[in-house]
């Protein structure tokens, strides 16, 4: 006799590795479209299923989590999970899971495109010569930055904020500062990384390198207070999450020439842009792409599937979180 099969449902479209992993075990059903679920959708999607796989679009609260007493599982296809409200989740025995790890590398060399392409000026060289501009060499031409034996300051020193320190360190014989809750000495002597307090951080740095998680303590951080204190011939890179830079200041520091430079890759209100962010050249914008890698995103379908039958089995899921 055939066990009757767990109801799953994917709110965007996975590799395929992770919807073929659970059809033995689940009837699956998939969002057709290719865009997020609107909230009517998200709220129609998660009634009568005993798992679902989630975006970092999904924005599951309370209230939505009431729209279904048999939840079982939630598995966030992203390291991050701040788009749901796990303390809820906890209340109603709701199992939550992310994909942590399989993506430090890939974003970390995402970091470093975004570093070298704001320094030297990569879009707007490119925009400049496929419109027909470019007339030959000259002196003055285009100059960026060196990025090498420059001071990189890592502000949040985790998984992703390592791999990007130990590039900078390794590769381009940089001097590596950071600043994070906690020292790591034993990552200090290995790397020959230093810690600094904040403010010393960004007065000393020649490029802020952004790794923190989203949390009451670090949204809008990085202020008008704080791109201030920045060098102006410094580079901010933003590879954690939108709302940790105040967009309008960074748009008037950017403007006003405070600093040299940014590369972002996340948006405070995504997929909303500041208006006037997107007319700027020395700001270099990317669509939220730093796990986008084939391997990548390939690896996170399989940890989220492992997530979710692991939790409707009711074993110990690999990544859970509360």
């Amino acid at each position: 006799m055939s066990r009757e099969k767990h109801d799953v449902y994917i709110t965007r479209q996975l590799p395929r590795q992770a919807v073929e992993m659970l059809k033995p075990e689940c009837s699956v059903e998939i969002n057709p479209n290719d865009r997020a679920l609107s909230r009517g959708e998200l709220e129609e999607a998660i009634k009568g299923v005993d798992g679902i796989i989630t975006l970092l679009s999904d924005n599951i609260d309370a209230e939505l989590l009431d729209l279904n007493p048999d939840l079982k599982v939630i598995a966030n296809y992203a390291v991050g999970y701040d788009n749901i409200d796990v303390e809820a989740c906890s209340d109603r025995d709701i199992a939550v899971s992310n994909t942590p790890g399989v993506l430090t590398e890939t974003t970390a060399d995402l970091a470093w495109a975004l570093i070298l392409a704001a320094a030297r000026r990569i879009p707007e060289a490119d925009r400049y010569t496929r419109e027909g501009r470019y007339e030959g060499w000259g002196p003055m031409l285009m100059l960026g930055s060196d990025v090498h034996s420059k001071t990189l300051g890592i502000m949040g020193l985790g998984r992703i904020g390592k791999a990007v320190a130990r590039r900078g360190s390794a590769g381009f014989d940089m001097d590596v500062i950071y600043y994070n809750r906690s020292r790591d000495e034993e990552f200090e002597q290995e790397y020959g990384v230093e810690y600094r307090p904040l403010d010393e951080l960004l007065e000393q740095s020649d490029f802020v390198s952004l790794h923190l998680p989203l949390t009451p303590a670090t949204e809008k951080l990085i202020g008008e207070k704080e791109l201030d204190k920045m060098k102006d011939e410094a580079y901010l890179i933003n590879t954690a999450r939108g709302a940790v830079v105040d967009e309008n200041a960074l748009l008037h520091a950017l403007r006003e020439g405070k600093i040299a430079g940014a590369g972002i890759d996340v948006y405070e209100d995504e997929p909303k842009l500041t208006p006037g962010l997107a007319g700027l050249d020395n700001l270099v914008m990317l669509p939220h792409i730093g796990s986008a890698s084939v391997e990548t995103r390939s690896e996170m379908a399989v940890m989220a599937a492992e997530n979710m039958l692991a939790g409707l089995r009711g074993e110990r899921m690999p990544n859970r979180i509360n």
